[in-house]
Formats: structure tokens, sequence, C-alpha cells
């Protein structure tokens, strides 16, 4: 069961659900991913509707490793994401929300 108080985030990737989150470590590891800026840029990005497809992917990877996956960018080229991009972008904000807000302030 996705647990909001551990930052979690649901995303349901070929049928199977995996509750993302971003820890510490996925966090370091989204950060080297970046082509430019840091994490404070990539949240700005996200608040004011100027992220992309990358930055979604980044922070979707981040989360589904934070999680326990072990995959990479390249698994989810041909992966089928339930709700598709749409879902995925709001998970990733989600993420990052849940990331740098306690629970109750994290609500959506």
């Amino acid at each position: 069961m996705t647990n909001p108080w551990r930052g979690e985030v649901a995303l349901t990737l070929d049928g199977v659900k995996h509750d993302c989150r971003l820890t510490l470590g996925a966090l370091a590891e989204l950060e080297a991913s970046l082509k430019t800026g840091t994490l404070i840029e990539l949240v700005e990005r996200f608040e004011g509707q100027q992220f992309s497809t990358r930055d979604v992917l980044a922070v979707i990877v981040a989360g589904l490793r934070g999680g326990g996956w072990s995959g990479g960018g390249q698994d989810l080229l041909s992966a089928e994401i339930n709700g598709g991009p749409l879902e995925a972008a709001r998970v990733a904000a989600e993420l990052l929300v849940r990331a740098f807000a306690l629970p109750e302030e994290a609500q959506t």
C-alpha cells in the first residue's frame, strides 16, 4: 500500500503497481542525471509548468529506483505507463512535492 508519510506515489508500469519515492540517494542520482541546473531549478520548472519530458523521465526513474526498482531510463522507453504521459507528469510532480513537504501539506 502506498504510504504518503514516506513520500510514496503509486505508478503502474506494464500492469504492475510500483511505489515510487525520492529518497536522499534517489535525489542525489536525480541531480547527477540533470543536464543543467539544480533540484531547486527542476522544482521551479514543474511549478511553472515549464518541465520537459526529459525532466519527467528523470524524476520517474529516480522515484522508481528510490522505491526499489532496479531499472533505468532505457527500460521506460517501451514500458506502458497506466495513464500515459499525463499520468507520468502528475506522478513526477507529486513525487517532488512529497519529497519536500509534509504529507498534510502535499495533499492534492
